[in-house]
């Protein structure tokens, strides 16, 4: 007989261990948002205990079947413009969040916490092995953006034992699942399943089980589809309401078919990767959006969305092209330089801050005004300026946000949006200019 140890100091030969003929259960309750718990449900800091809870669920289930499933419907917005756009993600989904160690992946996975909180989905974090700087600069994210009502963060820190940091993902799961039963929307993120891995990895050749591809044992597959099926869109008492799960791999020099990594691909419905030379070139976040893939996002946007998710796809394809062409010392026709600069403002506009979240009405009118050539005589910096106005402008006035809800909600497609903005750019520019003069106080802001 085996015992996985949870503790990480060693049982003296001779202990006396003894069957309870349950499951590991962990506490489960209303009170565990805004707390940080280890995999085993207590509290990770002693000096802040938890209470006794009435309700305990065990740490491991059998996935839901299909008959309490739901077809993913509604969007999940990130924040994030290239992400939203390019790579759209749907509530329920399961997406894998892969790239290079120092990529701007946490940041990611921080931005889409701050912006689905905002729109009163609960989120766990799963911290999974990490140091513990990696666990206060999650916490310290949650503090600063006074998201303590909405987020429970399950770590296990480098230093704990094999079992406890295996743990990890299925106690976060838990968690999910009961604040899905509670009727809540959930995002869980799983940082990272490449270390659960290789812990997993460890426990299994210290038990003697027989190693397989890159010494992980035979059954890692089914390991991690086990805890990742958990997740979707589901049918309760209630209604129907999803778990969202972004589980994140590490990959080493970009190379994006390890073992690990392709499993995680295979069972997930896409993947969002972090490209290191996109990183070291100042892209910021980093997405590879050639790259990535969706498979069941796009379903879930309207007429517009898609239509310019299929426009900037095709455009962005030709403007990859055309710098490929123009590395081999063509000379520019007036077509060329157009699409050349077209291109550099939109990824210009895919630029974002780490600690900046934009709204997808937003997103959209700010690419629609782009697109209709508005700002064809600003300078790249100018253009970031202007960017920026417009966003303060939208966070800090009603008219803003509710005249480019006017205009989408009006829009049947992508087509009409733009020939209404382009008809109207320079309706639209006054009520920003009036809204950037409200705020500053200063008649002459903006001119």
């Amino acid at each position: 007989m085996e015992i996985l140890l949870f503790s990480p100091e060693p049982v003296a030969i001779g202990t006396s261990v003894a069957k309870t003929q349950k499951t590991l259960e962990i506490p489960v309750d209303q009170q565990l948002l805004g707390k940080i718990i280890t995999p085993l449900g207590s509290a990770l800091y002693k000096t802040n205990p938890l209470p006794d809870f009435p309700e305990s669920r065990p740490v491991e289930i059998l996935p839901p079947g299909i008959d309490v499933r739901e077809k993913i419907a509604e969007p999940m917005e990130t924040g994030v413009s290239v992400v939203d756009m390019m790579v759209p993600l749907g509530m329920g989904q399961r997406a894998l969040v892969i790239g290079d160690r120092k990529t701007g992946k946490t940041n990611f996975l921080l931005q889409t916490v701050l912006s689905q909180t905002e729109r009163g989905t609960i989120c766990v974090y799963a911290i999974i092995g990490k140091g513990i700087s990696a666990i206060r600069h999650v916490e310290d994210f949650v503090a600063k953006n006074k998201l303590t009502e909405k987020v429970v963060i399950v770590a296990a820190k480098s230093t704990d034992s094999s079992g406890v940091i295996f743990l990890t993902p299925y106690t976060a799961m838990t968690v999910a699942e009961y604040f899905r039963d509670q009727g809540k929307n959930v995002l869980i993120i799983l940082d990272d399943l490449s270390t659960h891995a290789k812990f997993y990895r460890e426990i299994s050749l210290l038990g003697k089980n027989f190693p397989g591809r890159n010494s992980y044992p035979g059954d890692i597959f089914y390991t991690h589809g086990r805890l990742i099926e958990r997740a979707g869109n589901f049918k309760t008492k209630d209604g129907i309401f999803s778990i969202t799960c972004l589980p994140v791999a590490e990959t080493v020099e970009g190379d994006i078919s390890g073992y690990i990594q392709t499993n995680l691909m295979s069972m997930t419905d896409g993947h969002i990767y972090f490209d290191k030379d996109l990183f070291a070139a100042g892209r910021r976040p980093a997405v590879n959006f050639f790259l990535s893939v969706t498979r069941v996002g796009r379903q879930t946007q309207n007429s517009v969305k898609s239509g310019i998710s299929r426009e900037l796809n095709n455009f962005l394809s030709l403007h990859e092209k055309t710098q490929s062409f123009v590395h081999f010392g063509a000379e520019l026709s007036d077509a060329v330089r157009t699409t050349l600069e077209m291109g550099d403002k939109i990824l210009e506009f895919f630029n974002q801050a780490p600690d900046e979240t934009l709204p997808v009405n937003l997103q959209i009118m700010l690419f629609s005004l782009i697109w209709v050539g508005v700002w064809n005589n600003l300078s790249k910096d100018e253009l970031r300026e202007t960017i920026d106005k417009i966003i303060k402008a939208y966070k800090s006035s009603e008219v803003v946000k509710n005249t480019f809800a006017d205009y989408l909600k009006n829009a049947v497609d992508f087509n009409a949006l733009l020939g209404k903005v382009s008809t109207d750019s320079n309706k639209i520019l006054e009520v920003i200019e009036a809204a950037t003069m409200a705020n500053t106080g200063d008649p002459n802001a903006g001119r």
